[in-house]
């Protein structure tokens, strides 16, 4: 049985695929940190820091999926998975996958203003 109710352009997942994308944010949090540390350590070029806009990005999208409760690529591809894992099912309606991928872009546009803005204070950082 479904955890939560699909509802197009605002929610297209469930619990178990929310949890998987904290996961993501987690990781990518991690691999970000272990990136700035890795710029500290090695001393590195001041340019060099702009690598760090990737790890940032994946923990953006990851935050902003989970938070938002809707999945980017299920939004772009026409689906949803509100079940276990795995389940994912197409939205039936024309209407309906115009409203996901609405939604999609506006996560894909807050996800690169936020990795924008976090890399951005990295670079400024004084070391």
């Amino acid at each position: 049985m479904p955890d939560l109710e699909y509802i197009p352009g605002s929610c297209n997942i469930g619990k178990g695929e929310i949890r998987r994308r904290q996961i993501v944010a987690a990781l990518g949090l991690f691999f970000s940190i272990t990136t700035l540390i890795g710029l500290y350590i090695f001393d590195m070029p001041p340019s060099s820091r702009t690598a760090i806009f990737f790890p940032l990005m994946v923990a953006s999208v990851g935050f902003i999926q989970s938070r938002s409760k809707f999945c980017l690529a299920y939004g772009f591809a026409g689906t949803f998975n509100l079940g276990m894992l795995g389940d994912i099912k197409r939205v039936a309606s024309k209407e309906d996958r115009q409203a996901d991928r609405v939604t999609a872009l506006k996560i894909l546009g807050k996800s690169l203003l936020l990795a924008t803005l976090a890399t951005a204070v990295v670079l400024v950082l004084p070391f």
